[in-house]
C-alpha cells in the first residue's frame, strides 16, 4: 500500500473511528493483499509510512472473499470482477487476507 493511502486510511480512521471502517483490497496476487492487509491491521510491515507502527486493526476484506462478494449484485459482480477472478489464485488471496484479518484485526465479527 503506497505511502498516500496509507495516509488516507489513518486520517479516515482518525475522522470516523477504527470500528466503523472496512477496508475492501483488489489486489491480483495474495502477497500483495496480504501486505496491504497486514499494513491496514498490524502497521505498515516496511515500517516507512503513515501506518509504521499503528496498529488499527481495521475489519479488512478482498473483494473475491465470499463474504463480500455475496453483497454485490451478481451482474455488477461479474461485469466488474467476474473475468479478472478467473485467472486470479482466489484461494491464496481469501486464505492470506483472512489470516491477517484474523491474526491483528480488532473488529472482527
Amino acid at each position: 500500500m503506497d505511502l498516500e493511502n496509507q495516509q488516507r486510511v489513518k486520517d479516515l480512521t482518525e475522522k470516523h473511528g477504527a470500528e466503523n471502517i472496512i477496508v475492501l483490497l483488489g489486489a491480483a496476487e495474495g502477497e500483495a493483499a496480504g501486505l496491504a492487509a497486514e499494513t491496514v491491521t498490524a502497521g505498515d510491515p516496511t515500517f516507512a509510512g503513515p501506518l509504521a507502527g499503528v496498529q488499527l486493526g481495521l475489519r479488512v476484506y478482498h473483494v473475491v472473499e465470499p463474504e463480500v462478494k455475496d453483497e454485490f449484485d451478481a451482474d455488477v459482480y461479474d461485469e466488474q470482477i467476474g473475468m479478472m477472478e478467473m485467472v486470479l489464485d482466489v484461494d491464496e488471496i481469501i486464505e492470506e487476507v483472512s489470516s491477517i484479518r484474523n491474526e491483528y484485526g480488532k473488529f472482527n465479527d
